[in-house]
């Protein structure tokens, strides 16, 4: 379980991204949050495996104080944690299956990492999780030569290639055609629950979160303004998150 208790998150410059969340998700939930760009989106899933540290609060997950964390036991923890980005990250002029191999590259004596030197069950694990992407075929092939709903597949079986809990993906198919995003979608939903996995996406279209998500959570200037099923998100839920700016949310 992942809870915020009171929690801000202030920048250096002043900026207050999040204004006391208190927020509780279970295990296996898939969650869509939305909100006007520089609403807070991104920081709050960012806050969960400490890509970003909280100001005041406590943020827990599985009873694990995050902030607590430091070296070898963050290390740990982020293993837990995929994270799925707009830009897919790839190192585009090498191999799928070696992009796909780096999930393994914070656990690697410093020599393996230098060397690209990948023992066989590691070898077999990141085959393993583009099997389960539907591009085992492409193992071989440059991500720079892949489409970008493939490109952002590679980078969904590296994040499998960890055996995490959770998966946070910040705006992962912004860069995508309307076709391609629902695939990629669909691809968000099959692993939340076939594998039990939570999914927690920061998502621009609000169509596709209400469709696929279960859970949405609204925020407006830091501040959780809706939490609720998709299924009960009104047009006065959306005109509150948004503050009848809907030209900014893509539909």
């Amino acid at each position: 379980m992942i809870e915020f208790q009171n929690v801000s998150k202030r920048y250096p410059n002043g900026f207050e991204a999040l204004k006391d969340i208190n927020l509780k998700i279970e295990q296996g939930e898939f969650v869509a949050v939305i909100g006007l760009s520089g609403a807070g989106k991104s920081t709050l899933i960012r806050t969960i495996n400490r890509m970003h540290d909280i100001t005041e609060g406590t943020l827990t997950v599985d009873g694990t104080n995050v902030m607590e964390l430091q070296g070898k036991s963050l290390r740990i923890f982020r293993r837990k944690i995929g994270m799925i980005f707009q830009s897919f990250n790839l190192i585009t002029r090498t191999t799928v299956i070696k992009n796909v191999l780096t999930a393994f590259v914070p656990e690697l004596p410093w020599w393996r990492a230098f060397l690209g030197v990948f023992k066989k069950e590691e070898k077999i694990a990141a085959l393993e999780a583009l099997d389960k992407m539907g591009i085992l075929d492409k193992a071989f092939v440059r991500a720079d030569q892949l489409s970008g709903g493939q490109q952002q597949r590679v980078a969904l079986a590296r994040t499998l290639a960890q055996n995490p809990q959770i998966i946070l993906a910040d705006e992962p198919v912004a860069s995508l055609d309307p076709v391609t995003a629902r695939q990629v979608m669909d691809d968000f939903k099959r692993i939340n629950q076939d594998m039990n996995i939570t999914v927690i996406i920061n998502i621009h279209h609000v169509e596709l979160a209400l469709q696929y998500a279960s859970r949405v959570i609204g925020i407006r200037e830091g501040t959780i303004v809706y939490d609720g099923p998709s299924a009960q998100v009104t047009q006065q839920v959306l005109d509150s998150i948004y503050q009848g700016k809907r030209e900014e949310a893509a539909v």
